[in-house]
């Protein structure tokens, strides 16, 4: 930790987080924001200054200028400025802390100048409440005509900041976002994530608070625990507890405290709730929002036979290995396997033939979950490894070119959340970036795990919601 004197020889600029408004710009609530300090007199710099607050998540943000002394690979003592982004620095109370990211940058003052950037990441808490560039720019670098860093001995710094949720400080979640999160049993974070993604899908939430559940026991009705956890978390100002759901699984304590597998969990959710659904208003809710259809087929080369399967699906699994994004992952799910050799399909009657085998996707559902895989089988150390290779994808896309036949409604998709997984098959921790509105500006969900909270198994899903009306649904979709 790093203190700071008086910014005397500083005066400082603010520049709105939100252009369009003031109004949000004031929310010491927001989780980013982008401001100025601009630094006078800094040749006579002899002393660390501070800049005035602007707040992020109900805390202080500062940018931090001094003046370092390094030492240069053959041993000679040179003058750099230094450059940090300070949290909560005048908090003396332990036991808080912020994950922020952001970027740092000093602006040059010439039309055709290159801003200096440097990004930085770091979890804030009291013993290391700033973070950031000890050699920012050597003295010489800042004071070059050419760089056009310094004006009227004045120089600016931006920067932009991008906070989670604080920790071991009073948020109050419901105030300030209008939201509230779910408790962390020990390992049910993904289990929280997909909850809060569901509960989001406006459509299937009012469905399952129209499922008759009266008379049924909490303990073991799944449709009624959920329906408590959708209405405690609609109108609750403190965070939900889902033990009651978990319970009416079947689960035991020391289920919450072992991963579970998000996909199947998924499955078997709905599947509980179509059943429940069954000879009531909402029958078919389930398959009417996530059920697509696609043909399996083999078609043979040099004679007249073909085999055809429609199957249903709730999800689709996409490669991402050596993929640079989802519509090259889409590409490979429907191109086609040639058998032959010894690999020949055998057509009855035909016998042994060359054919071609792969499936046409006939229907995609309103609500698309797209599942990335991540987690495949290594056969060389017999192990499961994560792929982390950059993957694209989008916030609107268009999956015509993959349907069968040209759809009367175009299978165009906007992102609506993403569920994402950090770690290894090891352990890790899910987060779930959702956005209900569809205007691109997403609610983050945090759950962060409790001691021990280890996965055995892992997945990275992603949800699409197809753009039909106004209504926006559901995690991880276009």
């Amino acid at each position: 930790m790093i203190e700071a004197g008086n910014a005397e020889n500083a005066t400082v600029e603010t520049q709105p987080a939100c252009p369009d408004g003031a109004e949000e710009d004031n929310d010491i609530a927001r989780p980013e924001a982008t401001f100025r300090f601009t630094v006078q007199n800094i040749s006579q710099l002899k002393e660390q200054v501070l800049s005035p607050p602007c707040y992020v998540r109900c805390l202080p943000w500062k940018i931090l200028v001094l003046l370092r002394h390094t030492s240069t690979p053959e041993r000679q003592q040179q003058k750099a400025l230094g450059v940090f982004l300070q949290c909560n620095g005048d908090c003396n109370t332990p036991g808080w802390s912020c994950y922020g990211l952001g970027e740092l940058k000093l602006l040059s003052y010439k039309s055709d100048g290159v801003h200096l950037c440097r990004k930085l990441h770091h979890m804030y808490h009291c013993k290391e409440d700033d973070w950031g560039f000890a050699h920012f720019v050597s003295w010489d670098d800042l004071f070059d005509p050419e760089n056009g860093f310094v004006k009227d001995d004045s120089i600016t710094i931006e920067a932009h900041v991008m906070a989670e949720a604080p920790h071991g400080i009073s948020w109050d979640s419901k105030k300030h976002t209008g939201f509230v999160g779910l408790k962390n049993q020990g390992a049910t974070c993904y289990m929280n994530s997909l909850l809060q993604t569901l509960f989001f899908t406006n459509v299937l939430r009012k469905a399952v608070y129209k499922i008759p559940t009266v008379g049924d026991d909490s303990s073991r009705s799944v449709a009624f625990a959920l329906q408590r956890v959708f209405y405690d978390l609609q109108f609750s100002d403190k965070p939900v507890a889902t033990k009651r759901l978990t319970k009416s699984f079947g689960w035991e304590t020391l289920d919450s405290f072992m991963q579970h597998d998000v996909q199947e969990f998924l499955r078997v959710l709905l599947d509980k709730l179509e059943n429940k659904m069954k000879g009531t208003v909402v029958e078919g809710t389930v398959p009417k929002l996530f059920e697509g259809k696609m043909t399996s087929f083999i078609k043979c080369k040099n004679v007249n036979c073909t085999s055809t399967r429609v199957e249903t699906f709730y999800d689709i699994q996409l490669s991402v290995k050596e993929k640079n994004n989802i519509y090259e992952s889409f590409k490979d799910y429907i191109s086609t396997e040639l058998l032959e050799g010894e690999n020949k399909y055998d057509a009855g009657e035909h016998g042994l033939q060359e054919a071609e085998k792969g499936v046409r996707f006939d229907v995609f559902p309103p609500i698309l979950h797209l599942h990335l895989m991540r987690f495949q089988y290594d056969p060389q150390s017999d192990a499961s490894i994560k792929f982390n290779d950059k993957f694209e994808f989008y916030e609107e896309i268009n999956l015509d070119p993959y349907l069968r036949d040209i759809p009367a409604t175009p299978a165009h998709y906007t992102l609506h959340a993403v569920l994402v997984h950090s770690g290894d098959n090891h352990g890790g921790h899910y987060v779930v970036f959702i956005n209900p509105k569809g205007d691109g500006k997403d609610i983050t969900t945090e759950i962060r795990p409790a001691r021990g909270d280890r996965r055995r198994h892992t997945k990275r899903p992603l949800r699409a919601h197809q753009r039909r009306d106004a209504i926006r649904d559901g995690l991880g979709r276009f």
